[in-house]
């Protein structure tokens, strides 16, 4: 259980998809006009990649490594099929926003890589909780970002009216330069708390025990100089 929780959090936050290894690019800058086209894709991709991942990692000792990466794309398109059927049949209007964008999650490189680097090498409950924390961490940063651009671009959020009427939306948030502006700064903010988190918990290295006269009046003899102590960095 120790080692799905760590699938979870490896999705989540240590190797979110979006935001630390920038993969599936093109689904994150193109269709998060809005948090629900963002949710809508990134809940789509993560149906996939869960299954896809308890598949391939059910067949891992039968597909033959020669035609490993043929094999796990036609378990891949196979999924997708199954999604973008389902998002047409019930959820048309999404499925007419998202275009596309849909049919080639067969490509994304998220679920190819989950595929290559763990679903094919690990059991079948580990590999489901590695797609379920890919996923969620797809889905998340799918919908942070569709939602700052709404929220700027629209004065909306999920298609509610946020901002007062008099609110002046900035139209070019919602429009191709406006992901990679709140992509850019969502990083920022991220790797500006993960810094801030780092120098709480770093610690510093001090000599301890050392002649005030140096080295060659130390009556250490198994020190060479190397004798320090690890103490947390006291808070300013």
């Amino acid at each position: 259980m120790n080692k799905c929780l760590e699938r979870l959090f490896n999705g989540l936050i240590k190797e979110n998809p979006t935001f630390v290894l920038m993969l599936g690019m093109c689904p994150t800058l193109a269709v998060t006009t809005s948090a629900t086209n963002g949710l809508g894709m990134g809940l789509s991709t993560s149906a996939v990649l869960i299954m896809s991942n308890l598949m391939i990692s059910l067949l891992r000792n039968i597909i033959p490594d020669k035609v490993r990466v043929p094999a796990f794309i036609v378990v891949v398109a196979s999924f997708v099929t199954i999604v973008e059927l389902l998002v047409k049949g019930f959820v048309p209007s999404l499925y007419d926003a998202l275009g596309i964008y849909i049919p080639l999650i067969v490509v994304n490189c998220i679920i190819l890589g989950r595929a290559e680097s763990y679903a094919s090498k690990n059991p079948i409950l580990p590999s489901i909780f590695d797609g379920i924390g890919m996923g969620l961490g797809f889905t998340i940063g799918l919908t942070a970002i569709g939602a700052v651009r709404e929220l700027i671009g629209a004065g909306q959020i999920f298609e509610h009216q946020i901002m007062p009427a008099s609110y002046e939306p900035v139209t070019i948030f919602i429009l191709a330069p406006g992901a990679f502006f709140v992509l850019a700064g969502l990083v920022a903010i991220q790797n500006k708390v993960k810094l801030n988190i780092a120098k709480n918990n770093r610690t510093i290295v001090k000599n301890t025990g050392c002649s005030s006269d140096g080295c060659a009046s130390c009556g250490n003899g198994s020190c060479s100089g190397n004798v320090f102590s690890t103490d947390k960095k006291e808070k300013e």
